[in-house]
């Protein structure tokens, strides 16, 4: 993205990518139809150590600025929930929009370029890789974090800034699923079993799916609060959200002989509701639990407390938390303050999005705004 628009802008750009082919990431992406935007993507939908940081850059480059270019291309899109934009193909039509925009933009593109060096002098940064050696008065940083290193995915980003002196919050696993231990191992018989929740963490809340799997839980409302999760925190669950107060009790005086395991079952699936049943110990018919234990049962319903012993990893993140700090750069220009002609991009910097085309749209408006400055 970045590159295109400084192409077209009448800069002279050359693309290095260690990986065979561009864009792995976007082809990966929404099942394989790359959810390439967000119609709601704002600010506070974005972790930052400084929250108002992606604020200018998004401002400028919007959610509609980047439809409006996938429709110039004829590409067919739809929206799901969430204000979430997919293709209708297939994600290739992303990197192939991206690549004709490049070509447009007369960008040089090096493919299967490991980089063996980069240095700085006398106004000019020199970079060697892979059978290429080029130098230039601008540098960007666009390589990502750690997350999914099948496909190629380091911390480079961060191994170049602290070359050049800038800072670099610590990088953790983002829209990663939870993992459990202990007593709450037991939850791993229901692998498969998913049920709309909402999931907290914090002030942070999410009212989505939730999934549990042979190692933890997961699904969109877990992904969303592994963002916020730091070890040694809980997370609380809340199974039926949209249940009012004092429901299980209307239900013992309408249904005294239904068991607690059979109404959750109305709302939950049904091994789901069996293990919560058991675990809150309300067994027999609603009409012999007192109205304290039922009262009991509600407030751990809704707000049951998983303490999770850590994340899936790099490995099944789809973004990372942390990276190049946002004190280093320019939020109008992602230019570094300390080195003249560096900039830094996407997920190389502490700017990390919610699940749903939100780090697409950071990614697509930070290179623009770097591509103004270049």
């Amino acid at each position: 993205m970045c590159a295109a628009i400084a192409g077209q802008r009448g800069r002279r750009v050359l693309v290095l990518d260690h990986a065979p082919e561009p864009g792995r990431k976007i082809l990966i992406s929404g099942g394989g139809r790359c959810n390439f935007t967000n119609l709601q993507a704002v600010p506070d939908r974005y972790l930052s150590a400084n929250p108002h940081f992606a604020r200018s850059a998004i401002a400028r480059y919007t959610p509609r600025d980047f439809l409006g270019l996938v429709e110039k291309h004829r590409i067919a899109w739809h929206e799901k929930t969430l204000g979430q934009l997919f293709c209708d193909g297939s994600a290739r039509q992303i990197v192939a929009m991206l690549l004709e925009e490049c070509r447009a933009g007369g960008v040089t593109l090096g493919l299967d370029a490991p980089i063996r060096s980069v240095d700085h002098a006398d106004g000019r940064f020199r970079v060697e890789a892979g059978s290429w050696s080029a130098e230039a008065p601008a540098l960007v940083i666009a390589t990502g974090g750690p997350s999914i290193p099948k496909l190629g995915a380091t911390g480079f980003a961060y191994d170049l800034a602290r070359q050049f002196g800038l800072k670099v919050v610590e990088p953790r696993p983002a829209l990663v699923p939870l993992t459990l231990g202990g007593e709450e191992a037991l939850f791993r018989e229901l692998s498969g079993v998913a049920a709309p929740v909402e999931a907290r963490c914090g002030k942070a809340a999410f009212r989505e799916a939730a999934l549990f799997t042979h190692k933890g839980m997961s699904g969109p409302a877990i992904l969303q609060v592994s963002s916020y999760w730091r070890h040694g925190q809980a997370i609380a669950i809340d199974f039926l959200p949209t249940a009012g107060t004092d429901w299980l009790r209307e239900a013992k005086r309408q249904r005294p002989r239904a068991k607690l395991a059979t109404v959750l079952g109305e709302h939950l699936p049904a091994r789901l509701a069996d293990t919560l049943a058991e675990r809150l110990g309300v067994a027999g018919e609603l009409g012999n639990a007192s109205d304290k234990l039922l009262a009991a049962a509600e407030q751990r319903l809704a707000g049951w407390p998983f303490q999770p012993s850590g994340t899936e990893g790099f490995a099944k993140a789809e973004v990372t938390v942390g990276g190049i700090s946002t004190a280093e750069l320019s939020s109008q220009t992602m230019a570094a303050r300390k080195l003249p002609g560096l900039y830094a991009i996407g997920e190389a910097v502490d700017v990390t999005g919610w699940l749903g085309g939100y780090n697409f749209q950071w990614a697509w408006a930070s290179g623009w705004a770097a591509a103004q400055a270049l």
